[in-house]
């Protein structure tokens, strides 16, 4: 029996009936010599159960809610539960798989039972298999579901057998009182460690306030100061997806011509995108946009560890300016600034202060909010997520087919009716976007202006790398040309004086250099 940390713990208190707290992973695979099928994924499943711990626990809640819920290994686990079978109507090309997904997402997960599901979905076009996965956000964030991905996924189509020796043993379904006496036992030192919290948390607002009063300072967008529009509305059970990708190569042009980085340059192109989506709603806002960027927080001592390391930032996406290279530049500022801002309050407050949350006063204002459509009147705490994982740059295999796309897609909150989440993979940056089916009515338009917000970007860097490398090459011209007068000069300097040196041909210049420079980080 294990205890959720506070912060695994907010993710359960969070999910109401119209807000479902699961991450979701689709995986598009190419079958290569041997056939994938749903047998083979099904055993090879069940073989690696024992490299996933999470993939056999379920949730138990304490009487009364005095403490957090706890992890058990769930005595009645059954794979054929979790492990299902889907076929895609023809002509199984995205627009199916898209409309698949977002039903797949759009249900809650049974918290009867392990917190996860697989489906192995056919009747893709081109004879390729999909695997989507889905689960709870309490046992995973980011780099831990990448973490237990790579249980189920190989470097080669055929890789060597392995040996796994499974020490699961299922435990009984704890009693009440053993539950009480749990939790009882957790909550000894939680007052001082509250009173600890609750220190350091003042320490570093005030080190913060000290900081946002500085001559020149733009602080970070404070939560409830992004604008309403009609993204930011309460949320229904029904999920909308949507899928793009575009080569990392292009990130990287725009990232070394503008000198930011390439969280950054996703940051512009999503808010490229998102300034389109609203101008053709009319609704674009006088405000700029405010976006929630999770950064994991998880440290070396943390590898192999489940359940979440993440902290949270608001980064404003300056929608409300026009040009795209001062919209990427302010952008890059804004982020400088909040990661110092991050700095100031400690990656662990936010999960240090969750551990002391009432799950009674929590669970029930989350239902409170969603039931009463509180959205539908307040401004919200921020406009969209984005979240930015990076992923292998190397190939990965499942069953023996080869993944070649990945679309990950991130849970939607009570006011924030859509999430981006991207991840790269193989030289290729994969955009899951999840939303709310009554609120991102236009989900289908989406992909279109992330193509034309990056287009848009390459433009302004690509000709200043043809411009670099013109120069390079009449610099290489211009000294092919002197090169017979410079041989001649150098026999008549010889022959006044041994000595005799010439200065070294100027560098050419690098093709990467040019443009304005912003703030990297």
């Amino acid at each position: 029996m294990q205890r959720l940390s506070g912060l695994d713990a907010m993710f359960f208190y969070l999910e109401t009936p119209s807000s479902h707290m699961h991450v979701t992973g689709v995986y598009v695979m190419e079958p290569g010599d041997r056939e994938t099928s749903f047998e083979a994924v099904r055993s090879m499943v069940a073989e690696r159960l024992p490299l996933a711990p999470p993939f056999r626990r379920r949730l138990v809640e304490v009487p009364l809610k005095l403490s957090h819920p706890m992890w058990i290994e769930d005595p009645d686990f059954d794979l054929d539960y979790h492990v299902r079978r889907a076929a895609l109507p023809s002509p199984g090309g995205p627009r199916e798989l898209e409309e698949f997904v977002g039903q797949v997402v759009g249900l809650p997960l049974d918290r009867s039972r392990p917190l996860w599901e697989m489906y192995f979905v056919e009747g893709l076009e081109g004879g390729r298999v999909a695997v989507v996965t889905k689960m709870h956000h309490a046992a995973i964030d980011g780099v831990s579901g990448a973490e237990i991905a790579a249980t189920w996924l190989d470097l080669e189509a055929n890789p060597p057998d392995r040996i796994i020796v499974d020490p699961w043993r299922p435990e009984p379904i704890p009693t009440e009182v053993e539950l009480m006496a749990f939790a009882m036992a957790s909550l000894v030192g939680h007052p001082l460690k509250a009173v600890k919290t609750a220190r350091r948390v003042f320490e570093s607002t005030m080190h913060v306030t000290e900081r946002n009063r500085e001559p020149g300072m733009q602080p970070p967008p404070s939560p409830f100061s992004a604008p309403k529009t009609s993204l930011n509305q309460a949320l229904t059970p029904h999920r909308r997806v949507a899928f793009s990708e575009r080569s990392l190569d292009d990130f990287k042009v725009v990232k070394n011509h503008f000198g930011c980085t390439v969280n950054d340059v996703v940051l512009a192109v999503c808010a490229g995108a998102l300034r389109r989506y609203l101008i053709e709603g009319n609704e674009l806002p006088e405000d700029p946009l405010v976006a929630m960027v999770p950064m994991s927080v998880r440290t070396e001592e943390d590898r192999g560890t489940q359940g979440n390391r993440v902290s949270a930032m608001l980064s404003s996406l300056a929608t409300d300016v026009e040009d795209p290279a001062d919209r990427l530049k302010a952008i890059s500022e804004g982020m400088v600034s909040a990661k110092e801002q991050e700095q100031l309050i400690g990656a662990a407050t936010l999960t240090d202060w969750t551990e002391f949350t009432f799950p009674a006063v929590v669970g029930r204002a989350s239902r409170l909010i969603s039931s009463t459509r509180v959205f539908d009147r307040v401004r919200p705490v921020f406009n969209v997520t984005i979240s930015n994982v990076p992923g292998p740059p190397f190939p990965l295999f499942l069953g023996g087919a080869r993944m070649v796309g990945f679309y990950p897609l991130g849970p939607v909150a009570e006011g924030v009716g859509l999430n981006m989440t991207v991840m790269s993979y193989c030289g290729i940056v994969y955009f899951g976007l999840n939303g709310c089916r009554e609120t991102v009515t236009r989900m289908a338009e989406l992909p279109a202006m992330i193509d034309e917000s990056m287009d848009e970007l390459l433009a302004l860097a690509r000709p200043a790398r043809r411009k670099a490398r013109a120069a390079a090459a009449a610099a290489a011209s211009a000294s092919a040309a002197v090169a017979p007068v410079a041989a001649e000069s150098a026999a008549a300097s010889a022959s006044l004086s041994t000595d005799a040196s010439f200065a070294p041909a100027a560098a050419a210049p690098d093709e990467e250099a040019g443009g304005s420079s912003l703030a990297a980080s």
